[in-house]
């Protein structure tokens, strides 16, 4: 992802969330050489993307979005995937995301993936009516993830 690409992001991302990212959180992440990634068809159409951070061993999952008019493909694995395998490469050790309550769908996604729920961000989230929403925390043990090469998708 570059900032060329911050204007087709947005337009997925303010589809799919009631409560998307802003602007100005997505040109940071590529300002801060956060690692994000774009998926496109072979037309060159977005179809979604995913920002994540280094740390020390482990990398952050900030953001992954599939454009909605091409959920439950699989394209949120094979993001998963590439972001998995790179973790790896980079010696991360686990992978954190944090995931609404409320977001059923990805939920089952990364659950199904192999993370699991080890925590609660009270209040992390905007919600309805000036509300706030909880985040569960969620871990990858890189050592056990599936690997796109073991046929899994």
């Amino acid at each position: 992802m570059t900032l060329a690409d911050v204007d087709a992001v947005m337009a997925i991302e303010q589809a799919a969330y009631a409560f998307a990212w802003t602007r100005g959180n997505v040109v940071d992440s590529v300002l801060a050489g956060h690692r994000a990634e774009l998926l496109c068809d072979a037309h060159g159409e977005l179809l979604g993307y995913s920002i994540a951070s280094w740390g020390v061993e482990e990398m952050h999952l900030l953001n992954l979005t599939v454009a909605p008019d091409h959920q439950g493909r699989g394209h949120a694995l094979v993001l998963l995937d590439a972001l998995v395998r790179e973790a790896r490469e980079g010696g991360a050790l686990q992978l954190w995301l944090e995931v609404r309550p409320s977001n059923e769908r990805a939920r089952r996604v990364y659950e199904r993936y192999g993370f699991v729920h080890v925590g609660v961000r009270r209040g992390y989230y905007p919600a309805a009516a000036g509300l706030r929403e909880d985040a569960l925390v969620m871990r990858l043990a890189l050592a056990s993830a599936r690997e796109s090469a073991d046929g899994g998708h």
